[in-house]
């Protein structure tokens, strides 16, 4: 069982009736009622209002996954909570899905170490995702593309490093492109960014995006190895081969 964690904010649900009528149970709960129908995952949901946001040290220890959607209240998240998430990621290998306007939390530009912004605009516009990575398993049962009839725009620049790997490419009735499916690889853990998603529309309630967050959940599940030790420190070590 791949254990996920999905994380939310949970605050444009409580005090908006246009996002709580589309997200009756959250948006962590619309993700979460596809994960539970799918074979091989064990989830659980946590909040920014909850202890520790519902991210405590328990919570981590039993979590393959973190899947994370924030948006209002990024400077809220306590440093000490990211501090145990980068950890979980960098030395232990717990896998992180950074949704939407995720990308401008503490974690995720922590992780990448640049600005993350870029440009926006939000007119219900056609989005176009092209899938630019056919073998890669988070595209799984994606076909060449597939489109999202109305979204929040997100176009070029975005400031982060080069992906490891870019599985899609977006287009928008507008004109914008935008790398909507980045991988990165630090440390032990592996993230994957993907674009679709805002409070005011139906984004995960559509069958291609949970397809998609299902495919990289699999994809970012921590690989069973021994630690290694160098992930931590520096250690001065002997020579394995005999030295003249």
């Amino acid at each position: 069982m791949i254990r996920v964690t999905i994380w939310n904010e949970y605050l444009h649900e409580k005090r908006n009736p246009e996002v709580a009528e589309i997200y009756p149970e959250g948006i962590h709960g619309a993700i979460a009622k596809y994960l539970r129908s799918q074979q091989g995952f064990e989830v659980r949901t946590a909040t920014l209002e909850e202890p520790e946001h519902g991210l405590t040290d328990e919570v981590l220890s039993r979590t393959d996954v973190l899947i994370w959607w924030g948006h209002m209240a990024h400077d809220k998240v306590s440093n000490a909570v990211v501090d145990k998430v980068h950890q979980r990621i960098i030395e232990e290998g717990m896998g992180l899905i950074v949704l939407h306007s995720g990308h401008y939390s503490k974690i995720f530009r922590r992780l990448l170490g640049t600005t993350c912004s870029l440009r926006w605009r939000e007119a219900g516009e056609r989005e176009r995702l092209w899938v630019v990575a056919p073998s890669h398993p988070i595209v799984e049962g994606i076909g060449d593309y597939f489109e999202i009839e109305h979204t929040e725009m997100y176009g070029e620049y975005f400031d982060i490093p080069s992906p490891d790997e870019l599985v899609f490419i977006s287009w928008f009735k507008g004109g914008e492109v935008f790398r909507s499916g980045c991988c990165f690889n630090r440390g032990r853990g592996r993230i994957f960014y993907f674009r679709p998603g805002h409070e005011t529309f139906p984004i995960y309630h559509d069958p291609n995006v949970l397809k998609v967050i299902g495919n990289a959940a699999r994809w970012a599940t921590p690989v069973q190895r021994p630690k290694p030790a160098t992930l931590s420190l520096a250690i001065n070590v002997k020579p394995l081969e005999k030295l003249s």
